[in-house]
């Protein structure tokens, strides 16, 4: 498991430590990465992502995971989300039928 927000994308970066003297070792941020679950309204049941502090608050922005989801164009989501689009466009159209 990479440690990548499903959502916004964030991964680590790599960086320099700074000394007094201005000497240069490598470093890396790591991105604040929750396991977490979130329910899907439209298939009724919790969904395990792994998303950032900022991920969880880009999708209380956007109105839930389910209107993220739909929202968003397929290609630009993450290739773990894409079969999630296609459960939530099917649940969608049999409730119109």
């Amino acid at each position: 498991m990479s440690r990548t927000c499903m959502v916004t994308g964030k991964k680590r970066m790599v960086g320099n430590n700074r000394s007094h003297a201005l000497n240069a070792t490598k470093r890396t941020f790591e991105v604040n990465v929750q396991d977490t679950t979130i329910y899907s309204e439209v298939l009724k049941r919790n969904v395990s992502l792994r998303v950032t502090a900022a991920g969880l608050r880009t999708l209380d922005h956007k109105g839930g995971l389910d209107a993220y989801i739909m929202n968003t164009a397929k290609t630009k989501l993450d290739p773990e989300l894409r079969p999630l689009k296609a459960q939530i466009e099917k649940a969608l159209a049999k409730k119109k039928a």
